[in-house]
């Protein structure tokens, strides 16, 4: 008998007959004898629909009552699961994040979990009952309604394995774990069993979109064992294991993540003077504009050219302030590129792995794909390339570094 924490997302409770679906899934590990907390999302689209509606009322409506607003939508869904189990028989009870008390800070709409009071839902527990709970929510001290931002729901169940103790934390999605890349560019992408909590974190941030940033970070600091599923077919999923396994025939390469929303702005004729890097990222970071990919490059004038990567919805705003700084710094212009991706290898195997980037160039070379920016860490390698050859360089990639599924089969369809 363990203590499971189950996140399901706005797909997976997107009708009535998905929360009918995930309320048999439900009952089939009671009936194994395992205890069973709950979050969810807000039924998908509604968020969309409660923002659109805010919007007719006020151009920018006030962050505290955009949470009031918002944290509806996970009612709904709470009170809905837990009708579909009593329907089934099976004792239910909702909370919502104030009545757990899931304390926040004060920041609306991407408030930080600062503590959770698990007694209403061990008292709950040991009734017998399955404990459903709002994703996405918590209130501050004053006992205003907070939201968490984006990712929330996932960071709610994590937060709450971890308060709880719990066996394990599930995130049920709309696929069936993580994948060496994502199956859409690349068919024989393999479902992978377990990857380390730091790969993950690399993966999530450099564009996978399986699991939020921040769930991983707290399943990581609270040592939250955490495993991806999928709600629509039944599997193992993909464990985010906590440590790094020790064999040494381990693939170096765990998965290749890419992100298509970037940008390249680059400040052309700089003066080759300390602190001129500051000065020219400096003003872009005080926006709020945050900046990924940076590289300093030395002319034979003796001047630099400094470009760096910001997301696309930023890079006119980014551009308009690099403007104002090559003007004051007597540089020659500002450049932007909207038609640039990130392509990224991620593996704890490179530690101990040669050869790994040198293999990456030479698989893009052979395809004729430009390398424009290369960033490094222990575990990563990124490459700003061009848009264009995204898929054809996540392709050649997963080839080259042997991550395919043996056992597809291609569609003959």
């Amino acid at each position: 008998m363990a203590l499971l924490v189950q996140k399901y997302g706005g797909t997976s409770v997107g009708s009535v007959e998905r929360i009918q679906a995930v309320a048999d899934k439900i009952i089939k590990f009671r009936e194994r004898g395992d205890d069973i907390v709950v979050v969810v999302s807000a039924m998908s689209g509604e968020t969309n629909r409660l923002t659109a509606m805010a919007m007719e009322m006020m151009e920018q409506p006030t962050p505290r009552e955009m949470d009031v607003l918002l944290s509806t939508g996970e009612q709904v869904t709470i009170a809905l699961l837990c009708m579909a189990l009593e329907a089934r028989g099976m004792g239910a009870h909702s909370f919502t994040g104030g009545q757990v008390r899931i304390l926040t800070d004060t920041s609306h709409m991407k408030a930080r979990i600062k503590e959770i009071d698990g007694t209403r839902i061990h008292a709950q527990l040991e009734q017998g009952n399955v404990v459903v709970v709002a994703g996405f929510q918590g209130v501050d001290e004053q006992g205003n309604i907070t939201t968490l931002g984006r990712g929330g729901s996932d960071t709610t169940a994590v937060a709450l394995a971890a308060a709880l103790e719990a066996d394990e934390c599930q995130i049920y999605t709309d696929v069936k774990g993580v994948y060496t890349t994502d199956p859409r560019v690349v068919p024989d992408a393999r479902l992978l069993t377990s990857i380390t909590c730091e790969e993950m974190l690399e993966l999530a941030s450099l564009g996978a979109k399986v699991l939020q940033i921040r769930s991983v970070e707290f399943a990581g600091k609270y040592k939250v064992p955490l495993r991806v599923l999928s709600s629509f077919e039944e599997g193992p999923g993909t464990l985010i294991s906590l440590e790094e396994e020790s064999d040494m025939e381990d693939p170096a390469i765990a998965g290749i993540a890419f992100e298509r929303d970037e940008a390249k702005l680059t400040v052309t004729g700089v003066p080759d003077i300390p602190g001129i890097a500051y000065k020219v990222i400096g003003p872009v970071s005080e926006a709020g504009i945050e900046v990924d990919v940076i590289v300093q490059n030395a002319a034979a004038d003796g001047s630099n050219d400094i470009s760096f990567t910001v997301k696309r919805g930023e890079s006119e705003k980014a551009k308009k302030i690099l403007e104002q700084v090559a003007t004051s710094l007597k540089a020659r212009e500002a450049v932007l590129d909207k038609k640039i991706c990130k392509v990224s290898l991620v593996g704890v195997g490179m530690r101990s792995h040669a050869g790994i980037a040198a293999k990456m160039f030479k698989c893009l070379a052979d395809e004729s794909i430009n390398i424009q920016i290369i960033t490094t860490s222990e575990i990563k390698i990124s490459v700003v390339i061009e848009e264009k050859y995204l898929e054809l360089a996540v392709r050649a990639l997963h080839a080259a570094f042997e991550l395919g599924d043996p056992d597809y089969i291609p569609n003959s369809n």
